[in-house]
């Protein structure tokens, strides 16, 4: 019996840890606060992107590709970085053209169940492939899609699980602290 006590031990945690699903997805859930890194964000961009976006009727179309997504030492504000190609008159729009840059908060959408771009502004727009600067219809572009993006896609998604733990908690404010998103619950 002595024996058979760790191996006890050991399927007990297994299986406490295997029910806990999100605690992979879910760097720390403590008292009032969820936490997550930028990892665990990269991770659900990477499974979202690349995107292409139809603009001008389809004459247009403004493809989003290999996102990066750091949180600067620091800063209350994460970056994310984004190669971005152009199509139109036969040119590929999944051939990168140039970069985006972009800082911003983040805020919880319950509609989507996910955290979202909360006031982003645009860093840099580099676009050596077509001759170094943008024209005013390219700006526009890359400003509607920044819009549209921050208000309908979420940067990452709450899984079921997470929320069925959270279920009779409410979704305060969220913010960026020592290098972490933390999501903050009231009562």
């Amino acid at each position: 019996m002595p024996r058979l006590r760790p191996l006890l031990w050991m399927l007990a945690v297994a299986t406490v840890l295997a029910g806990c699903s999100t605690l992979g997805a879910v760097a720390g859930m403590l008292g009032n606060q969820v936490s997550f890194t930028a990892p665990q964000l990269q991770g659900y961009l990477d499974r979202r992107f690349p995107r292409d976006y139809d603009k001008l009727g389809g004459l247009v179309t403004l493809s989003v590709l290999n996102p990066r997504l750091s949180i600067p030492q620091g800063s209350h504000r994460l970056r994310l970085d984004f190669d971005v190609g152009f199509g139109a008159l036969g040119r590929d729009s999944r051939t990168p053209a140039g970069h985006l840059a972009l800082a911003s908060g983040l805020r919880f959408d319950p509609g989507t169940r996910g955290l979202h771009l909360d006031n982003p502004t645009i860093e840099s727009l580099d676009m050596p492939q077509l001759g170094g600067s943008m024209n005013a219809t390219g700006r526009d572009l890359v400003n509607r899609w920044l819009a549209g993006y921050a208000r309908d896609e979420p940067v990452y998604q709450f899984d079921s699980s997470l929320l069925q733990r959270l279920q009779s908690r409410r979704i305060g404010a969220t913010t960026i602290e020592n290098g972490l998103v933390v999501v903050h619950l009231d009562q």
